[in-house]
């Protein structure tokens, strides 16, 4: 079972600096949640990135913040692209405002909104990369069920295509669940986006969209319609050696992902002792902020 690690723990004090090249928002303009796709280039030539690994961002925080600059990870949301000497990665920033529960007041997020207004041509400051949470399984029969929500389907686009483009005689199952408010929300796969239509075709890739059912409420995304579907099938598949689960996006999930799959267990007890046999054969990965 892996230790948990802090944003304190992190070595952040070599810092080189990246370049933004583009930055898209990849939201439709109607949605209420702005998520933009960031394309950095970097010139250090000794900087090697592996699928799975993330990206610490050191952002200025300025007197009234508390702090002369914050720090945070994101995940590479593609495959690395080398252009000569250089190479170039993609992050997916949400826009993210907080609200104060005493005052009631909404403050905006220190690193994303910082990275949101960015423009091409600008440098910032980056470190790392920074560990390897989500690897690719020995076993090219081992069946994946990759579990996302908001911007944690980021790590999820580029584990999928490292998968099929370079994993030499891949044929493992890969099960994509995908969670938002809305379909507006389903970052790299809606209907102006959608990078894995690329695998549809593929007999053992299937992807699934779980969406709330009022979106524009506080109800919590609809796992449960999307996964008791398939319950008998995922239920037979967690018993499986080869089996790997990968969970990423807000912390919350957690608890949701719990309540669905103790109902597919038939009860809270049985859950529990099969994830735990899957978290000590490490088989059982979060990413989750």
């Amino acid at each position: 079972m892996e230790s948990v690690k802090h944003l304190q723990d992190y070595d952040i004090d070599t810092r080189f600096p990246a370049t933004v090249i583009a930055s898209e928002r990849i939201t439709p303009e109607e949605s209420q949640e702005e998520v933009r796709e960031i394309v950095l280039e970097i010139s250090r030539p000794d900087f090697e990135y592996q699928v799975g690994q993330s990206i610490g961002v050191v952002a200025p925080g300025g007197e009234e913040f508390g702090a002369k600059s914050h720090f945070r990870l994101y995940s590479v949301a593609d495959l690395p692209e080398k252009k000569g000497k250089k190479q170039r990665i993609k992050i997916a920033v949400r826009r993210c405002f907080y609200v104060d529960e005493y005052s009631g007041e909404s403050y905006p997020g220190i690193a994303s909104n910082y990275l949101c207004d960015l423009k091409p041509g600008d440098e910032i400051q980056i470190a790392g990369p920074f560990g390897l949470v989500f690897e690719v399984p020995r076993e090219a029969n081992a069946n994946l069920i990759l579990i996302g929500s908001g911007t944690g389907i980021a790590p999820f686009r580029a584990f999928v295509k490292h998968i099929y483009h370079h994993v030499e005689d891949w044929h493992g199952r890969i099960w994509l669940f995908y969670g938002a408010r809305s379909g507006l929300e389903l970052l790299y796969m809606n209907r102006w986006k959608d990078d894995f239509t690329q695998y549809y075709d593929r007999e053992m890739f299937e992807a699934f969209r779980a969406v709330s059912p009022r979106p524009h409420w506080a109800d919590p995304i609809a796992w449960d319609r999307a996964m008791e579907e398939r319950s008998a099938e995922l239920w037979k598949l967690f018993g499986l050696s080869n089996t790997y689960v990968y969970v990423a996006g807000i912390d919350k999930m957690l608890v949701e992902l719990d309540q669905v799959f103790s109902k597919i267990a038939g009860s809270a007890e049985l859950w529990n002792r099969r994830k735990a046999e899957l978290r000590a054969g490490g088989r059982w990965v979060e990413l989750v902020y």
